[in-house]
Formats: C-alpha cells, sequence, structure tokens
C-alpha cells in the first residue's frame, strides 16, 4: 500500500515519511449477514466470506470437506444453525418517484 500523499510504501497506519493517515487501515469488515443476492441455499457461506474477505467458492468448498469429514452430521447441523443465527441482509425499499402535481 503507498501513501496518498508522497507515494511512500507504507505498511501500517501512519506513512513513517510523511506523518498522514492511511484512510483505509485497517481493512473493513462486512457485517456479518446473509446477503440477498448470490446465494446457492440460505447465503450462509457467502456471508460467512463476505466477513472474512475470502472467496465464497473456497469457503464452499471447506464447508462441504467438513461436512463429509464428519460424516455430514456436523456439517448440516451447524449450517442449519448458522442459517438461523446470521441475520439476513436488510431488504432495500427504493422509494418510488413523487409526480409533479399539475397546478
Amino acid at each position: 500500500m503507498y501513501c496518498n500523499a508522497c507515494g511512500t510504501a507504507m505498511n501500517g497506519r501512519y506513512c513513517h515519511q510523511c506523518g498522514r493517515a492511511n484512510p483505509g487501515w485497517p481493512p473493513t469488515r462486512r457485517p456479518l449477514e446473509r446477503p440477498r443476492q448470490g446465494r446457492k441455499i440460505a447465503g450462509v457461506c457467502l456471508a460467512l466470506a463476505n466477513n472474512m474477505n475470502a472467496d465464497p467458492t473456497l469457503i464452499r468448498v471447506l464447508w462441504v470437506v467438513l461436512s463429509l469429514m464428519t460424516a455430514l452430521i456436523f456439517g448440516v447441523v451447524a449450517y442449519f444453525v448458522a442459517w438461523i443465527l446470521i441475520p439476513e441482509e436488510p431488504e432495500v425499499v427504493v422509494a418510488p418517484d413523487r409526480q409533479p402535481s399539475e397546478g
């Protein structure tokens, strides 16, 4: 990462050259909530991937491998528990455009 002010390579919160703060530090995490778009079953793996800034396919594959290693019991039960506990992303409601009143 580079400083926006002086262009020096940075690896922390402040630039060691000019002393300015890096606005992107620390990396922010998305809230743990099941998205409405892009989910395969209930969005549990996608929610975990978004929260950890990871690839959703990797999380899904790891979940399946974990499930198969535990004879499907742990993975399936954990998925349903996560489905219940992880809140769903709020629905975005778009207000209709107001029609100008004719006078």
